[in-house]
């Protein structure tokens, strides 16, 4: 694209040629001609000088540099959505393997793909454009959004309700059973409590893979709308993660913990049962 095309996309100010081509996205320190760079972090400004890109994005104006810059607020917001352009998905064409398991009592919507070996259980809907690859599992009674992405080998066990383009990765499992036990010293034996509530994962949401959400004792577990959970992360039963946050890998978040809106749960943070985390506060690893 030129380089006007995207400022006009990204709704950046232009400071240069902008009829250099663009022809794809680079690290400062490896880009070559025709790549466009971005800087964020100000430890890679020694790389300003002796940078072979066409183009950079950055949040103000760098003087004596010369090739041309790209102004926005968030560049690294911007550097998001120049990937998207760059490199849209590329998802299978819709169509229903005969090698796929779904109940005569499913409702399947419009441009769905449901791969080699997927199971849909019955009273199950699936909205428009949702896509089961192989091997995935989605229970009984269940509901999917329009857009959203099952991935490989994932499980959703029965009574689970995700919204709309959502994306759940490989070997991710989603409404098993909480870790509810009662015991009893007078009888020296652990009874199990039935799980029987929910889990709703809203909008927007994207799970990394291997992750597991426990379904509620009684009760849902909520995932919030355009909340970002990473790979191996344990949300107990009833836990409620708020709107737009960041669960990063090997958190565990233990039963009935409610977590407010942005925040952020940096790498093996652990939250205790019933504790709550008020919007917008961040949690440093470990």
């Amino acid at each position: 694209m030129r380089l006007r095309e995207l400022a006009s996309v990204l709704g950046c100010e232009l400071i240069g040629n902008g009829e250099i081509e663009v022809t794809g996205i680079a690290e400062i320190q490896n880009a070559k001609p025709g790549d466009i760079t971005f800087l964020t972090n100000p430890k890679y400004k020694k790389y300003l000088k002796d940078t072979k890109a066409s183009a950079i994005i950055v949040d103000k104006k760098i003087e004596g540099l010369n090739i041309p810059q790209l102004i926005c607020e968030e560049p690294y917001v911007a550097f998001a959505k120049l990937m998207q352009v760059f490199f849209p998905e590329k998802l299978p064409e819709p169509q229903i393997s005969e090698f796929a398991f779904v109940s005569k009592t499913a409702k399947v919507g419009k441009n769905c793909f449901i791969g080699f070996g997927a199971y849909v259980g019955d009273e199950t809907v699936l909205e428009d454009e949702v896509y089961i690859f192989p091997g995935s599992y989605v229970g009984n009674h269940c509901h999917i959004g329009k857009g959203t992405v099952i991935f490989p080998n994932v499980v959703i066990y029965d009574g689970v309700k995700i919204g709309k383009y959502v994306r759940i990765h490989s070997g991710t499992v989603v409404g098993s059973d909480g870790f509810g036990y009662a015991f009893s010293k007078k009888e020296g034996k652990i009874y199990k409590i039935p799980q029987v509530g929910g889990v709703v994962i809203e909008d927007f949401v994207e799970i990394g893979a291997n992750t597991t959400i426990d379904r509620g004792t009684i009760g849902n577990t909520v995932i919030g709308e355009g909340t970002k959970i990473d790979n191996l992360v344990q949300v107990g039963h009833n836990v409620k993660i708020g709107k737009w946050c960041f669960v990063v890998s090997q958190v565990g978040i233990s039963g009935s913990a409610k977590i407010g809106n942005y925040v952020t749960l940096a790498g093996k943070v652990g939250v205790a049962g019933h504790v709550e985390v008020a919007d917008g506060v961040t949690v440093t690893a470990k």
